[in-house]
Order: C-alpha cells, then structure tokens, then sequence
C-alpha cells in the first residue's frame, strides 16, 4: 500500500497478468497445435476425464470440425458436476468430484469400451486434467464402488495430499 492508502496499481497489474495467463493457457489456445491428424482412413475417438476435459473438448471438436473432420471424431469426455460444456459431437458426462458417483462408474466404463472400440486406423485421443481419479471410477475386482468412495471421504478427512490420494488410488483402478 501507498501513503494514501491506495495499493497503487497492484491489484490492476495482478488482474492484467492473471487475464493474460488465463487466456494463454485456455485449451482453446495451447490444445490446437497439439491435436494429431485425422489418421488415412480412420477416425478419432475422444475420450477423457477431469475438470478441465470439458473445455479440451470443445477445443478439439472445433479444431477437427474446422478442418472439415466432423464425420471422422467421436468420444466422451467425463467431467466434474457443474463443469460441462455444450458440444454437438463429443458426449459430456458429468460426475462426482472429489468423491466418485454413479457418474464416475458410468463414464470409466464408457471411455473403456470406445477405447477397446478403435480399429487399427483409429487413433484414441484421451484429454486429461485435474481430477480425473475420481471422475473416472473403475475399482479394480474385488474393490466394491462403496468401498473406494468411503477410502476416498476417508482419505479427504485425514487431509491426505492429492499425491497420496492418486497413489491409492491407481492402486484400485483398471484405468
């Protein structure tokens, strides 16, 4: 703060650089370059999961449909309640986040089946961010659904870091 009790600017210059480096990393800006080909007679199936995968998805279906690709994508991507986007090709899923529901089982269970889908020719483009572990719950066998929830309220309540968190976790997943 300045003499005069005003921050001189800071809180300005913060919002500035905080715009700039939202609009830099947004999916729809960095995701594009890195998006492969439609592959010589094949297609893309998108899948994924997190709380940012709504948004990679909105920024790979408009890069493929601006290249003239829309009959060639499909997918499903799987995100936190509240975190969708509106797409016209790629389903949204929304599911339970930090703790899994009926969602996270539905959406693991559907990413697996379009991955196992694919053809040789296919190629499986798979967007994930943040909180994909538990957006996408698919228990290892013997590990019921109930089980990995109550792990995971427990494991919230010891304030277990999200790195010990998603090392159980893989643990207990088939993804």
């Amino acid at each position: 703060m300045t003499k005069d009790g005003s921050n001189g600017g800071v809180r300005e210059i913060l919002s500035t650089l905080y715009e700039a480096a939202h609009r830099t990393a947004h999916p729809s800006v960095c995701l594009p370059p890195h998006l492969p080909p439609v592959p010589e007679g094949g297609r893309i199936i998108v899948i994924g999961a997190g709380k940012g995968s709504a948004a990679m998805a909105v920024a790979a279906e408009a890069h493929y449909i601006a290249a003239g690709q829309d009959n060639k994508i499909s997918g499903l991507i799987s995100t936190r309640h509240g975190f969708g986007l509106p797409t016209g090709i790629i389903k949204i899923l929304e599911a339970g986040h930090p703790v899994p529901d009926a969602n996270s089982i539905v959406g693991a269970e559907r990413a697996i089946a379009l991955a196992k889908s694919a053809g040789p020719n296919d190629l499986v483009l798979c967007l994930l961010s943040g909180g994909a572990s538990a957006i996408w719950a698919a228990p290892v066998p013997g590990v019921s659904f109930g089980a990995k929830q109550a792990l995971t309220k427990q494991l919230l309540k010891s304030g277990a870091p999200i790195s010990e968190m998603n090392c159980v976790r893989k643990h207990l997943s088939e993804i």
